[in-house]
């Protein structure tokens, strides 16, 4: 050991993991052991499954269900807040009536709808 502007230096050939393996003690294990980080790792890992992977999991399912199931003279709401009525539907898109006095039709994509609106004797219920 050396003085160097008041400090005292080790040798430069000690390396982090020589000063572990001394700080373990007699029996050579280390000194906080690994399990408890592994336990650590593996609860951050579910609380992020539980709290942002598995919800979005179950919205991406209700929505595709929503999409499977819509049929003619629904009353729906696409993403872009146009309100409307399915006329028509195929695979891949829909075909709305969103004005009943002059008749205007939309045909978009299947995907392009948000929500169905509730019926008023619905949400009574």
């Amino acid at each position: 050991m050396t003085a160097l502007f008041g400090m005292t230096v080790g040798r430069l050939s000690e390396t982090p993991a020589a000063w572990a393996a001394a700080q373990a003690g007699k029996d050579g294990a280390p000194a906080g052991g690994g399990m408890h980080l592994l336990i650590m790792i593996g609860g951050c890992l579910a609380i992020i499954y539980f709290v942002m992977i598995r919800p979005n999991k179950q919205r991406e399912k209700a929505r595709k269900e929503m999409l499977a199931n819509i049929k003619k003279n629904d009353k729906v709401v696409t993403i872009g807040g146009i309100h409307g009525v399915v006329v028509s539907c195929k695979e891949k898109e829909v075909v709305l009536k969103t004005d009943e006095s002059s008749n205007v039709r939309l045909r978009m994509a299947r995907s392009a709808i948000a929500r169905l609106e509730s019926e008023p004797e619905e949400e009574a219920k």
